[in-house]
């Protein structure tokens, strides 16, 4: 099967100016899927843009099946940064007869541009198809480290239904999947009032990674190593404030300014090992003057920004560009140790693997900060080193 049977062909008299792209545009420098579709082999795209219109499951947000077409309209008059984009936009997913056959369609879509080394940017929808897109894992029999930024946990301890999911209920679907190929969940940016606190205990119990929105609001760098960590990435635009970001009809007063939404894109786009993400429940039934849909444009376009600009220092090799520091517990139970790049100073910690968990390695790498290595330098153990440690057992 082609993936020319999954998408509808774009119109591009609805996203193009009237006077037409300027040749520093996106607009000129992407291929399109218009009336031949562009197979996206490997080596001849890096970025596929994947529209999908398929809200049935969107909670308090019908018409955001609209968004990919009224995002294009702002994307693609954006100009090309330092960088060569190589994008290719294969048009839109549209609603199947069930919303079971819109994920098994993103899902084979994902599955496919991963292995062609096409990292798909998915635009939805509602944000129960990061289910679909997590299938796509599946597919490729692979360990998921997914980070969802959202402004409360999608999760429902009493939900039951059957193989479709909800936007606000289809973390049920990941966590409870069976095979299993989550190894870590992160949540950036809950807002505690939206919380059940039951979901709390559930995280803590799962050694998941959970952090609140105020954790960043002064130091939204501190997002970048828990984003290092995702293989995909699930971003709510109702994670951003409503007087930024107004389009979705479950928008709330407090959230993430314009310009961290950008910023936590960017070290997405930076991220060696992300190989997808998506952009969910942009509504543009709610949009006043496109605010909503000109910030998603100008979020895609950082992650794009940090895509090019990766430092591929990750896996660590060579192992000259990295220098290795330990730090002794005060209890005496042993030593960690922090792996520094050279080349961006960014770090990481070495969690043993437990003894015959793995043969072919010893450690599970996990990014981290430089206050976590001051912390273990004091004689402190990282919660995060904790954390990892227990969910190797």
């Amino acid at each position: 099967m082609s993936l020319s049977d999954f998408f509808s062909p774009l119109s591009p008299e609805k996203f193009t100016p009237k006077q037409g792209f300027y040749i520093s545009q996106l607009g000129i420098k992407a291929t399109f899927y218009t009336e031949n579709f562009p197979e996206p082999g490997e080596n001849e795209y890096d970025i596929a843009i994947v529209g999908v219109m398929d809200d049935r499951a969107a909670v308090n947000n019908s018409g955001c099946a609209l968004g990919p077409d009224y995002f294009r309209e702002q994307f693609y008059q954006l100009n090309e940064g330092a960088f060569n984009s190589r994008i290719v936009d294969l048009g839109n997913i549209k609603a199947g007869a069930a919303i079971s056959d819109t994920y098994i369609a993103l899902s084979n879509v994902v599955s496919e541009l991963v292995k062609m080394n096409v990292l798909p940017v998915i635009i939805g929808g509602g944000q129960d198809l990061t289910y679909a897109q997590y299938m796509a894992y599946e597919n490729l029999e692979q360990k998921v480290d997914l980070v969802v930024v959202d402004n409360k946990f999608d999760l429902d301890e009493d939900d039951e239904t059957g193989i479709a999911a909800r936007s606000d209920t289809y973390l049920n679907k990941i966590f409870l999947h069976q095979p299993n190929y989550l190894f870590n969940f992160s949540n950036i940016g809950y807002q505690t009032y939206f919380v059940n606190q039951d979901s709390l205990k559930v995280m803590s119990k799962l050694y998941f990674d959970v952090h609140r929105l105020g954790e960043f609001l002064t130091d939204v760098a501190s997002v970048e190593p828990i984003m290092r960590n995702a293989n995909m990435v699930s971003f709510d635009i109702s994670a951003v404030r409503s007087s930024d970001a107004r389009a979705n009809g479950n928008a709330s007063p407090n959230g993430f300014y314009g310009e961290q939404a950008c910023k936590i894109a960017h070290y997405a786009g930076l991220n060696d090992k992300l190989s997808s993400i998506g952009f969910y429940e942009f509504n543009p039934a709610y949009d006043s003057s496109s605010q909503t849909a000109m910030l998603l444009a100008q979020m895609v376009w950082y992650f794009i920004d940090g895509f090019y600009n990766r430092k591929k220092d990750f896996p660590l090799n060579p192992k000259s560009q990295y220098l290795i520091y330990r730090a002794s517990l005060t209890d005496g139970s042993g030593e960690m140790l922090f792996v520094k790049s050279k080349k961006s100073d960014r770090w990481w910690m070495q969690v043993p693997y437990p003894t015959g968990i793995s043969k072919n390695e010893r450690y599970h790498l996990v990014p981290c900060r430089y206050e976590d290595y001051t912390m273990a330098v004091n004689g402190e153990m990282p919660d995060l080193w904790w954390r990892t440690y227990q969910k190797l057992l």
